[in-house]
């Protein structure tokens, strides 16, 4: 598994490529919750997200060749953006795949970028072409199937021990398994007491699924949230979670959107249904855990349009 010392040297590698992003007390989620929360806000990173610390580490881990031949990568946004943009910045040439239910403004911003779209029906199709890109000789970064991508996401865990003491619950969105598989690394290595919880929807159940089954399944996709939207998890983070976090809890689709708008009315940030899925299943731990909770939320990105939020809000009947 991904240790804290692979963390710790992920830290080195992107330290100046990369946000040290606010870890601070809200005070409208905790009068919301009933208890004290901390946000580390990952929405304020460069691209929107914490995948460009997974994806810087990828990058200026390459070798001569491999800047050479490129690099591919498959998304269903956030980890396409921070490959198109970071690939930019370290003139390396990049192809993205994403499906075509994919955010338009996550399409916009990967052309805008210069990197070389591909658009396929779905997911899975997506990691279908990726895997032929990679024959082909370029190198894949993978959103989550990489030691160097994970410890990369360990270090907004990290990052959160350091600048939160007193947190007793960790809640953590779960698509392929990267980001809590690097966040479970860190905390639990440095604070080893900690509930770890991770958050799926229903539609993008495959780390849930895969606790069930004892590893990594395929999972059909449903789920409206794109970013959490994968056709399994691998075997380098099921194992991990499957050891350090105490359980995947799953929401609805509509929780997420629902935890999206009070995100943006109690928090006072734009979040995507990827972040929003964090505060029903907060609810949920604290009926769990019961009283003396303070909890932590990794909110993990915010790259969705106020078309997009108003659309889903109308398809769930929300305000």
């Amino acid at each position: 598994m991904i240790g804290i010392t692979d963390i710790e040297q992920a830290a080195e590698l992107v330290a100046g490529h990369v946000v040290r992003t606010p870890t601070v007390p809200s005070p409208g989620l905790s009068t919301l919750l009933g208890v004290p929360v901390t946000v580390k806000l990952e929405l304020l990173q460069r691209t929107g997200s914490f995948k460009v610390r997974g994806a810087t580490a990828r990058l200026l881990s390459l070798t001569e060749a491999e800047r050479a031949a490129g690099v591919a990568a498959v998304s269903g946004g956030n980890h396409g953006i921070a490959l198109a943009v970071m690939a930019a910045a370290l003139d390396v040439k990049a192809t993205v795949v994403m499906p075509r239910s994919a955010p338009a403004r996550s399409v916009e911003i990967v052309e805008s970028a210069g990197a070389a779209l591909r658009l396929t029906d779905d997911m899975d199709g997506a990691f279908a072409l990726v895997n032929r890109l990679r024959d082909e000789g370029l190198t894949l970064v993978h959103p989550f199937d990489d030691p160097v991508v994970v410890a990369g996401q360990g270090t907004v865990g990290l990052e959160f021990t350091e600048d939160a003491d007193d947190l007793t619950d960790v809640l953590v969105s779960v698509g392929g398994g990267g980001l809590i598989a690097g966040v479970a690394a860190a905390l639990r290595a440095r604070r080893p007491d900690l509930r770890i919880w991770g958050v799926e929807t229903e539609g993008a159940e495959a780390m849930s699924r895969a606790l069930a089954a004892g590893g990594p399944v395929p999972v059909e996709l449903s789920s409206i949230v794109s970013t959490l939207s994968a056709p399994s998890v691998s075997r380098l983070t099921y194992a991990p979670v499957s050891a350090l976090v105490t359980e995947v809890l799953v929401v609805s689709d509509r929780e997420a959107v629902r935890g999206t708008l009070d995100l943006a009315d109690h928090a006072k940030v734009w979040t995507e249904p990827a972040a929003g899925c964090l505060l029903p299943a907060a609810r949920r731990v604290l009926e769990r855990v019961g009283d003396g909770a303070r909890l932590g939320l990794v909110v993990c990105g915010g790259n969705a349009t106020t078309a997009d939020v108003m659309a889903w809000s109308q398809r769930f009947g929300l305000r």
